[in-house]
Formats: structure tokens, sequence, C-alpha cells
């Protein structure tokens, strides 16, 4: 019978395609969306009157043109066609109702899909017709904003935000669309999540069950970086081995990368694939200076898509992001000169995959099944499951593949456990442990449920454990259609209706009556058959199993003549089960048993990997003993082996020529070093119950991992000089021998000043050329900087013994200070170290330090530059004060300006006109070396000409600044305020708070704000680009954004367990109306109680804009409605504290860590805390199942602005929110005189509920709001100009 994926015939147009990809390379158009951009679109453009009532902005949805516009993609469909494309895509590459649920449009995704296929087809048609060749339409089958195989929440690593069902069902819709619309064709694309993949063609292939004939399939996958590997991290074979059960017309990549950096990855799947390959790259890498986003011109990249079609890689080409008509025209004309490539014939194996393939074919060898994850076949295993520790179970898994393992079983086959959510849920955890998931997984159950649980969890090829005829041929048939559905291989067990197979010919029969169902009826290929011909246990002391052994070695030679290509395996530790508790005598009988059952063509074993001997080591009495009872050769062999057993396990024989006393030397030097790995795991886990259960229990307790896999305690470059080592040690931030080495240097050198100007500073030199050269990042480098900081702390008592009056050859002295009222000093910590690491001398003045104090130290001291820090708004009038004293007193010092709210803009219009020596703002830690180098040259010419240049700049930014100045249009403020934002009052969904007053949280559980971290502002904070989890694995910054997100982690854990922060917060909620431009709060009891005063838009913007103010947000007093506003203030305690211990340490790297998490803590209790208002205190939203995911991006109903930020502006409204709030008793949070928070790791705000509140920027105001302003506030006009300078627009 036919093989069931192709039993169905293809249509006339797929068998016109595939006959023409045999004739010729094919042709695909290029991007949809890079042609989309170059018409400019507008909001109005993605809208007609169907969606006149969705709410949000739906620019940017291209789906939706095929419906609001679809005359563009007509055109864009035509000119790839004219430049002779065989194939053209549907716009529909968000069709899915996940990906349109950003939009509120799941309801119109089958609207999208057939408007885009109509508009695609009539258009192929069109020119089909026109110039007399077949034209063919792609459904595109874009990939969704949610991933089955990774977790969206670092905390949560088992969940997801979507599952394998509602993929199925979303894709399946799309495909019925798509297909009903008239594509010819289905091109999943663009896919990096495997899981999904698999997926979408599970949904296909249940599509195609429905239908007469079949439509051709293409898949193109997404290869993200240069690591060669998807988003989810499977190699290009590996990937290839987890679709291959499809069988695709066609599979390739596409995406992310241009053809020139694509070839190693395209060779390697055109070497694989025994199918037809593709490749449509994107045009080069993004430049957003190019009018298409891309930097590739046409003549480039036919070039190098040119060169593949020379070499034999593709059968069909096109273009991705970036790539035009004109792309497409120079590649046909390229490539139409070469022959397609040539299908390759790869021999037979069983293709199986984790993150990494493995293929087994004859010449493999024997594969290892780690047995250790099966509850039923290791105690240790099911009891931590049973205690819910699936952290530690996921350690017997790492240890299975570590010792060996190159498949691992998983089986929760236990009455008290549900094996559904216990397996759906550690497979989830095993595809977030790249070292263990890199093997594949076989989902061990005897519950069918179990293992379509499982199925739907792995994207890499798996093998199921298992089915049988035990239920039946038609269970036996739906359970092998579904299995190849999912793309796994299986084992068939030896059993049938009447039961298990116990002899040689009941197994041989079994196998093969299973063997001709699963190819000739399921289609199954032969190589994704697995037999377990039932190991059965011996030596019983009944006859009846005495010939076990040799029944299934003779088995598997006769199954392995009779099922060519299938598999065998089995479950090893069965044969020896009569003598559990006898390791040595079981041990002999595993490695006996393999070696006979190997010779005679078994493939694999369920085996405990770490406990395997090798045949040529077993004790020669043992081993006659063991296989006259394997293969049967004495009646009496059953009682043989317990005799010699009985007497091993006494201690009364010895194994092998080892005498009483070598062997209990052996077994002390094997007990110490339990001991000692013991000791060291206890010691970590400061848990001494490892100890005391050892000792009660013997060596039952069995040390998880007893190796400690860190840089500090690695030792071959021990064996370098001092000088070698010490480099070595700042280069790698290693602190575990500084100090034995530093003193080994001092002994050597004349003098300790030596030390410092010699090998410290040979290595931070080397340290600096890295970093310059972007081959260290900044994390890095601070750990550095610890090492430098603990070698000069140790040499420091040394040298002023001798007291040295010379002094070091430094760079220059750098003096820096965060400006009054402000305490953020992160940013200002890093820029210290990556100078001190460039051989600066650096005096770090700390935070809040008024003007007077920063000039009086920098003349006492003598420094060459003086560098302000600040971070909020007002510290930007401070910081223009100080330039100014420092013009009154006559310095001549350069100044570096740094901070988040400075630019070079504000430093070169704002604070440069006020001091007549260079002024310069450093945005990036990363740039201050080369700065102050610049600065402090000898070289005069160098030092002149980078000053001129700084200057120059600035004077342009101000010459700008000024034109554009002149061009500001300002509304008058009375015509701003007729257009505010409005809506029907009497309509709207106000909601009064359900628990007005204040509610104060003192001690919020640490555990539960990291569900709310977002990571992403913390690698940041280290200059590392990216968004999180991403950037762990960013092809620059990954390896180093992993080591520091490691660092993290623990110390969170430290920072938790010795609860070293205290999370507090305080909100109130209150009764309110918006009079005009100001809130008015009132008390429980009706009278009012403040009022809030917000700013209002007023850069003149197109006819009907809206003008926006915070007061819009909230129901008139006139309305008849009660709204609601709140405020509120969070703030973490200790984090300053602790960040000094590390700071008296010498370890700046762990302080700033420290502080970085802080900041993280601080943000995540104001997420968790603003969670708590719209779901419980406030209540008007107490339905919402949001995930960290829909939190970080704000998803949720309501806004919280902050004072000093672009929606309200004014840093002074603060003090109104510690008043009403109490907030310094309520929550530990002070406001400084330039109202920024402190400690810096707090967070304010106001509380929005209204459905259509949303972040704006107020920009630049006019003289009338200013003055406006000011009399609401009771303030005077100046004072009002000084607060809001950033804001004045006259």
């Amino acid at each position: 019978m036919a093989n069931a994926l192709t039993e169905k015939p293809l249509t006339a147009k797929g068998q016109v395609l595939t006959d023409l990809l045999q004739q010729r390379i094919v042709f695909l158009d290029g991007a949809m969306g890079t042609m989309i951009q170059q018409h400019k679109l507008e909001e109005a453009d993605f809208r007609d009157a169907s969606f006149a009532e969705v709410e949000g902005d739906l620019k940017g949805n291209n789906d939706l043109l095929s419906i609001t516009r679809p005359e563009i993609i007509k055109e864009i469909h035509r000119a790839f066609l004219e430049a002779g494309s065989d194939i053209i895509e549907t716009n529909t590459f968000s069709g899915t109702t996940i990906a349109q649920a950003d939009y509120g449009l799941e309801h119109r995704v089958r609207d999208i899909n057939l408007a885009s296929a109509r508009v695609a087809r009539e258009v192929a048609d069109e020119i089909a017709e026109k110039e007399g060749r077949p034209i063919f339409v792609a459904g595109a089958i874009g990939p969704t904003n949610r991933t089955a195989s990774l977790s969206p929440d670092v905390n949560r690593p088992e969940y997801r935000a979507t599952s394998y069902d509602e993929l199925h069902q979303a894709y399946y819709e799309q495909i019925e669309a798509l297909v009903e619309g008239g594509v010819d064709l289905l091109l999943p694309e663009t896919v990096f999540d495997t899981l999904n993949l698999k997926a979408c063609l599970h949904a296909i292939e249940d599509f195609f069950d429905t239908q007469e004939e079949r439509i051709p399939v293409i898949i193109s996958v997404t290869i993200t970086d240069q690591s060669g590997r998807t988003l989810t991290g499977q190699t290009v074979e590996a990937c290839w081995n987890s679709i291959r059960h499809a069988k695709p017309l066609c599979v390739g990549l596409n995406c992310a990368l241009g053809a020139d950096l694509m070839r190693p990855f395209l060779e390697e799947l055109a070497q694989v694939a025994d199918t037809n390959v593709h490749v449509y790259p994107n045009a080069g890498l993004p430049n957003p200076l190019s009018e298409t986003g891309y930097d590739e011109t046409p003549a480039h990249t036919s070039e190098s898509v040119g060169d593949f079609a020379k070499n034999g890689l593709v059968n069909l080409v096109g273009g991705c992001c970036g790539t035009t008509p004109d792309h497409i025209r120079a590649i046909v004309e390229q490539v139409s000169q070469f022959p397609p490539r040539s299908i390759p014939e790869n021999s037979a194996a069983l293709r199986l995959s984790g993150l990494e393939a493995l293929n087994i074919d004859n010449a493999s060898g024997f594969i290892n099944v780690g047995e250790r994850t099966n509850v039923t076949g290791s105690p240790r295993f099911k009891k931590l499951i049973k205690a819910d520790d699936f952290t530690a179970a996921l350690a017997v898994a790492q240890s299975q593949v570590e010792k060996g393992a190159q498949i691992i079983d998983v089986n929760f086959d236990e009455g008290l456990l549900d094996g559904e959510a216990c397996m759906a849920r550690f497979l989830n955890l095993v595809a977030s442990e790249p070292d263990i998931t890199r093997v594949p997984v076989m989902i061990d159950s005897s519950k069918w449920s179990v293992i379509e649980a499982g199925l739907k969890c792995v994207q890499g090829k798996c093998i199921v454990n298992s089915i049988s005829l035990k239920g039946g041929e038609d269970e036996f048939r739906q359970q092998a259609r579904t299995i190849r559905r999912y793309g796994a291989a299986v084992i068939v067990m030896a059993f049938d209706e009447t039961g298990q197979a116990a002899t040689q010919a009941d197994k041989v029969a079994i196998a093969e009556r299973s063997y001709k169902i699963l190819t000739d009826e399921v289609g199954l290929d032969p190589q994704d058959i697995i037999f377990d011909l039932n190991i059965l246990t011996v030596a019983t002391g009944m006859e009846e199993h005495d010939n076990y052994a040799v029944d299934f070695i003779e088995a598997v030679r006769e199954v392995k003549k009779r099922c060519p290509g299938a598999r065998t395996s089995g479950g090893l530790s069965n044969i020896s089960f009569s003598f559990r508790g006898n390791n040595p005598v079981r041990e002999a009988m595993h490695a006996a048993f393999l070696h006979h059952a190997i010779a005679a063509g078994m493939d694999m074993a369920i085996v405990n990997p770490g406990l395997l001997m090798d045949y040529a080591e077993i004790d020669p009495a043992l081993k006659i003993l063991v296989e006259d009872v394997l293969l049967n050769r004495r009646p009496d062999s059953t009682e043989r082996l317990v005799e010699q057993a009985e007497a091993i396990k006494n201690g009364t024989a010895a194994l092998g020529a080892n005498t009483p006393e070598e062997r209990i030397n052996a077994a002390m030097v094997k007990g110490m070093e339990t001991l000692r790995a013991l000791f060291e795991r206890a010691t970590t886990e400061k848990n001494p119950e490892v100890l005391e259960k050892f000792l009660a229990e013997g060596t039952n307790a069995v040390p998880l991992s007893a190796e400690k896999k860190t840089a500090d305690v690695a030792t071959d470059w021990r064996t370098g000089t001092v000088e070698e080592r010490l480099a070595h040690a700042l280069i790698k931030g290693i602190v575990s021998h500084i100090e034995e080495d530093t003193e080994e240097a001092r002994v050597a050198y004349p003098r300790p000043l030596e030390v410092i100007e010699g090998p410290l500073m040979d290595g931070m030199k080397t340290v600096g050329n890295l970093f310059g050269d972007g081959k260290m990042f900044l994390p890095q480098v601070v750990k550095s900087a610890r090492v430098m900081k603990k070698a000069v702390a140790y040499l420091q008592p040394f040298m002023e013994a001798e007291k040295e009056g010379a002094t070091s050859s430094s760079a220059g002295k750098f003096l820096i200070a965060t400006v009054k009222g402000d305490v953020h000093d992160i940013g200002k910590n890093i820029v210290a170290v990556v100078l001190a690491c460039n051989n600066y001398e650096v005096k770090d003045l700390g935070v809040m330090v008024d003007c007077n104090t920063i000039l009086e130290e920098a003349t006492a001291w003598g420094a060459d530059i003086v560098g302000l820090s600040g971070l909020i708004t007002p510290s930007l009038d401070e910081m223009i004060a100080n330039a100014t004293e420092m013009k009154q007193r006559g310095f001549t010092q350069p100044l570096l300006i740094g901070g988040a709210t400075t630019s070079k803009a504000h430093t070169a219009i704002k604070i440069a006109p006020h001091y007549n020596q260079p002024i310069i703002r450093v945005g990036d830690a990363s740039l201050v070396t080369e700065v102050c180098n610049n600065l402090l040259t000898q070289d005069a010419c160098r030092r002149s000409a980078y000053i001129e240049q700084v200057a120059d700049e600035q004077k342009k930014q101000r010459e700008r600044f000024a034109a554009n100045n002149r061009t500001i249009d300002l509304l008058p403020l009375e015509e701003a305020r007729t257009n505010r934002f409005t809506c029907d009052w009497s309509q709207a969904q106000v909601t009064a708070p359900a628990r007005p007053g204040l509610t104060v949280e003192d001690h919020v559980d640490l555990e539960t704000l990291l569900q709310y971290f977002d990571y992403s502002p913390f690698f940041w904070t280290w200059e590392l680009k990216g968004v999180y989890p991403k950037i762990l694995d960013h092809e620059k910054y990954g390896e180093q954004a992993r080591s520091l997100y490691n660092d993290a982690q623990t110390l969170l854990k430290r920072i938790i367990s010795e609860k070293r922060f205290r999370a507090r917060s305080v909100v109130g909620l209150f009764s309110a109306h918006s009079i005009g431009d100001d809130i008015r709060l009132y008390n429980k009891d009706g009278s009012p109680l403040a009022e809030i005063h917000t700013l209002r838009q007023q850069k003149r913007k197109t006819s009907g804009d809206t003008y926006y103010a915070l007061s819009d947000f909230i129901a008139p007093e006139d309305s008849g409605q009660t709204d609601g506003c709140g405020a509120f203030a969070c703030c973490i305690e200790g984090v300053d504290d602790f960040a000094r211990e590390f700071e008296d340490a010498h370890d700046d790297y762990t302080s700033i860590l420290a502080k970085a998490l802080g900041d993280r803590f601080a943000e995540a209790l104001a997420e968790y805390t603003h969670e708590r208002v719209r779901k419980e205190h406030w209540h008007y939203d107490a339905d919402e199942a949001l995930d960290n995911e829909a939190l970080i991006k704000e998803r949720y109903r309501g806004i919280r602005p902050a004072a000093g930020y672009p929606s309200q502006p004014d840093h002074t409204e603060k003090a109104l929110v510690w008043q009403i709030l109490d907030a310094e008793a309520n929550c530990g949070a002070s406001l400084t005189e330039s109202f920024a928070m402190n400690p810096g790791s707090a967070v304010s705000g106001l509380y929005f509920a209204h459905p259509e509140a949303k972040y704006f920027q107020v920009g630049p105001i006019g003289k009338d709001q200013m003055q406006d302003y000011a009399d609401r506030k009771q303030l005077s006009l100046a004072e009002c100009e000084k607060w809001l300078a950033p804001n004045k627009g006259y």
C-alpha cells in the first residue's frame, strides 16, 4: 500500500510544479514587507469600514492591506512576476489567530487569508495568461509570536505562552482559508521553533485528510545567526531530522542572514536533505539608511545566489527582507544558466534529534539509552518527582547525558502521579537545558495519553516507547499513524492480543506481523521502527525462564533478517533482576548479555550508562558463571551463580586477583572520595542532611554530582609564571589565587609598586585592549577590576610600610560624582571601573554631591578631568550650575557629562555655553577611555584637533536647535484644550476604587517578585544590547550575557535566602474628577484631599489630532460619573548597604550587580503592585490573565505614569504623591531637594484606569501654559521655568 503521506494524488498544478523543479531552478518572489514600506502608508490605509470600531493602532499589520488596499498588494505581486518569479507568496505572514490577537482581530483571520489568497490568485492568473507560463501561488504561513519550545518567563522555564493544540488549531484555520482562496502550495516559512513547525505540519496533514487531493508543501527554516542554529537551538541537520517525516516538496532557509553568511548552513542542508532545497536570503544586513532597510544591491545578492546555483546547492531561489523586484530580476538572470541541484540518495538510518542530530545506521555501534529518568526504574528519580523537586530531577537527566547516554528515557507511570502533567512539565524543563536536550528523548509510558502529552512538548525527533498489538490491530494502526504525524520513531513491544512473547518463535512472529502493518499499511519508514523483544529475567529458579536470554538474542538475529531496516532494543536491567542489591553480579550480567546481544544485531538498550562494565573487565571466574546462566549452558548454572553472588555480597569471595587487603584499600579510597564529594555538595547546598543520610544509610546515598565546574578551580593555568598567572586572573576575572600570586610577585620584585606598574598593569592593558576591540564586555571588565583592586589592596600595607613617596605613572586623574539631588550611580560606577582598567586614577565622590565639594576636591586632588553624572531631569540644571561655577573659579579641566537623561544635544545647547573649556557628553562607558586619552594626550596637535572637532559638532547642534526652535508651532493653550481627548462619559467604563484609601505592604515576598522581572534593562546596564531572553543566544554578546545572568542568579539566591532586601510599597486609591487640566482627589467622606497638576500637549499636529493631558483620562466633575485615580510608591531597602559590602571588599563587579538587581526588584515590585491594583484593590480588571511577557509589553488596561517622565514631566509633583501616601513612613523612600527618590531602587507614579489611557509626550509648551501652570501650582513663573526647562518651548 502507498505511503500515508503520498497515497492521495497531487493536484494537477502541484504535479506541474513538481515536474518543473526537476527541469530547472524555480524562482520565488521577494520581500512583500519591504515593498509595502516604500508606500509610506499611514493608519488610515490599514482601515476600512469593517475595521472602523477596532481599538488600537493597526498600522504595521500588513496582512490587512489585502482587504483595505488590495491594489497595492496586487501591484507588488505583479512587479515580482514581471521580474521573473514563478511563485508569489500570499500576504499572510501574520495570518493566524495567535498573531492577530495582538490587534484583537482573531475573528478576522479567515477574511484576511481568503482575501490575500484571492488577490494573489487574480494576479497570478493574469500574468500566466499574458505570458503563457505556469504561475503558482504559495500560501504563506509565518511564525507566531509565541513559541512552544521556549518559556517567556525565566523564572518558570516549564511555562509556555502557547500550546501545541493552540498552534495546531490556529494553523488549521489559516490553511483551510488559504486553500479555499485558491493557493497552489503551502509554505510554512521563517521557522525559528521546530515544535511550532511540527504543529503546523500536523495541521496540514489533518487538513489533507479532508481533501481528495494534496497540494505541495515547502518548508523554510530560519537560522538566526552564525552559530548555525535556529532560535530554539537546533542545528540544521537536527531540524531536518525533526521534519523529514512530512516529505516536503522542498526545504530550505530564509531570512535573518544575507546570502554570503547563509552559505555554510545551505551547504549542510543540501548535503542531508533528500528532497529539493531552496534559499531566499535577506539583501545582506540591516541598514536603516538604505531605502530598503538592507545594504545589498541586486548585483551583490544575485552574484551570491548565482554562486549557490553554480555549485549545485539549490532547486528554488528567491529573496527575503530587503529584496525588491530588481533583486529578483538580477537573480533570475544569474541563476537561469545553471541546472538544478541533484537530489542525493542518503544511506538508510534512524535519524533522531534533540538540539543535535543522532543518526543511527549499521556503522553507529551500540546506543545507550539513559534509564534513570524513569520512575519505574529509579527510586531516586521517583522520590524527587513525588517530592515535586523537578530541579533535582533535571540534574539526574544531565548526569545521564554526561555519563554517556545518547538518548534519555523519560517515564512517569506511577499510580499517584499525574502522568500527563509530569511528562509535559519535565520535558518543558528539559527543553530549557541545552546540555540535556541536545540528545533525543524517549517518551516512555504504558498510557497513550501520557505519550501524546510528551509528543506535544518535544521539538526534536523523539522515540515513543511504546505501542504493541496488545489492544488489537485497529488501535495499533491508529496509534502508529498518530506517532507518524508527530514525526517520531516508535518502539514496538513484543506483545499481541494473547500477551507477552517469551519464546524466540513468538517474538519473531509478533515482530514480523507488526512490521508488515507499519510499513505496508501505515507507511512508516522501516528505520523508524524499533522492536523491543522483551528482555526477561533469568536465574529465577524456574526452569521455563532459563532460556529467556538465548530466546532474546536469537530473536534479535532473526528479526534483523526478516524486518530489514528495523532496529532492536530492550530494557537491560530486567535480565539481572533476580540479583537486585548485588551490583557486582548485575554489572557483570549486563556486560556479558550486551556482548552477545550486540553481536546478534541489537542496536540499543535502556541502561544506566554510569554503571556499564566493559566485557573484557569482568572477573574471569564470574564471567563463566554469568555466561552459563545467560546462554543456558548448564542445568545447575543458576545455583552456581547464586552461591557465588552470596559469597561476593558477604565479602568471602574476591573478584579477580585482588587480595582482601587490596580490596579493603580500594574500598577505603573509594569511600574517602565519596565522603569528600558529599561534603562539597552539602557545603554548597548548605544541606547537612546529605551527609546525615549517608552516615545513616551507607552507600545508598550517592551524590548527585560531585564535580565543581568553575573557572576558579581550573588548575591548568596555574603552571605558568607568576606574571602569566596574574595576567590570566585579570583577563578571566578569577580571584581565587590572587593574594598568593600577588605575594609571590611582591617577593620577586624589588618594590611592591613595581608589581602594580609591571605585571598587574600589563594584564590590565590587555583587558583594556580587548575591551576596546570589542572582544571583552563590561561585565568581564568589571570582574577584571575586582581582581586588580584585591591585588592592590593586598600590596597597600607593604607600600605604606615602605613609605613610598613615588607616584605611579598613571594615565591621568579622573574625579567623578553624581550631582546634588540625584542618587543614581550604576553607570557612574561602571565608567570609574573602565577608566581604572585603563591606568587612570579615579576618585569617586559618590552620590548627591554638591558643587562646592566637587570643585574643592578636584582642586585639592589635582584632577585632570571632572565627570558629572545624573539620571533625573533636575540634574541637568545642576550640571549647568557646576559648569558655570567652574568657569567662575577659573577651572581649566575638561568636563565630562553622563547619565540617562543627558544627550549630546543637551550638552551642546544647554551646558557647553556656560564653560570655556571642553565639555563632552559620554553616552557609553566603552567610549570614555578614548575621550580621556584624546583630552590628555601629550600630542598637542591631536588634542587640539579633537577639541576643535567636538566644538564644531556642538556649534552645529546649537545652530540646528536654533533653526528648529524658530519653527516650533505651538497651539494656544485654549485651542489645545478644545482639542483635548474626550469620550462619551455616560458610556465610559469608569470604576470607582473597590478599596479606597491607603494599602501598605511592608514585606513583599522577594521570590514572588522574581516572576515579574524584566531582565532586558539589566543587560543594558552592562551595555549588552539586546532583548531577554534572545540576548542569551546573541552571536556577539550571548556568552557574556549567559555568564552575567548566571552570576545574577547566584546573587539572587543569596539575596532571597539571607533576606538582604526588603520590598515595601504603599498604594493610595481615591475617588476623583478632572477639573480642567488638574485632577481633584477626594477623601472617603467626599471632601477634597488634593489636586494633581498635569500639562497638555501644545506642539501643533496635523488637523484633527488630539492634544493630551493626563487629566483627560479622568471623568470631569460635570460628567455625573464617580471616577478614580491612584498613586503609589515602591522601595527596595537594603540595596545600598549590600552593595557597599562588596565595595569595601574591592569587588565593584558584585556591587554593581547588586544595584542592578535592586533596580530590577524595584521595577518588579511596581509591576506586581500595579497588577494587584487592577485585579484586587481597584478591581477594574479582576479577570486579567497576563503572563510576564505581556506585562512587560504593558498589554493591560490602564497606565502608571511617573513624575519626571514624558507624560508628566514635572518632578515636583512627587511631593504631592509623598504627602498623600505618607510615603517615607510607609515605604522607606525619601525625596532629595531635586525630587530624586532615595534610595535609587525606588519607583513611584500615578494610576489611571480608563481603557483608552495611554502614555504620550507632553513636549514643548508655550508661555501661556507655563504661566497658567505656575498660577495653578501657586509658584512663580521663574520657578516653573526652572523645573520645566526641557519643556520650555519659547
